[in-house]
């Protein structure tokens, strides 16, 4: 695993809630779609830093969803990774509507071989 992939990196990504992301039972951000986010967050921070031949996977999500977000909101989750354990990589996550957290939590993902080089 490459030496660069240490605590403080950083990644974002950004949603609009629509119809693809919201709740079956209500026209607001579903939990899951808000993990999601989050998970790609811890991607985007990872991604850049991960020696060929390598990808990662997540296995653990504790995460709390704060605050509902209306159809048309943009959300945004951000991830800082906090703690490396050889493969293993925890981040702090969150969510936000505008100023407004509506999410917060920890991912851990794991360093591992691709497919192709397995």
């Amino acid at each position: 695993m490459n030496e660069k992939i240490a605590p403080g990196l950083t990644g974002s990504k950004e949603t609009i809630v629509c119809e693809h992301n919201v709740a079956s039972h209500v026209p607001r951000f579903s939990t899951p779609s808000m993990i999601l986010l989050m998970e790609q967050a811890s991607v985007a921070a990872l991604v850049p830093h991960l020696d060929p031949g390598e990808t990662s996977v997540g296995f653990e999500v504790n995460v709390r969803h704060l605050a509902p977000s209306s159809m048309g909101a943009r959300v945004v989750a951000r991830a800082e990774l906090t703690a490396v354990d050889r493969n293993r990589l925890t981040f702090a996550v969150q969510a936000y509507d505008g100023e407004t957290k509506i999410g917060e939590g920890t991912h851990r993902r794991a360093v591992i071989a691709s497919k192709a080089e397995s």
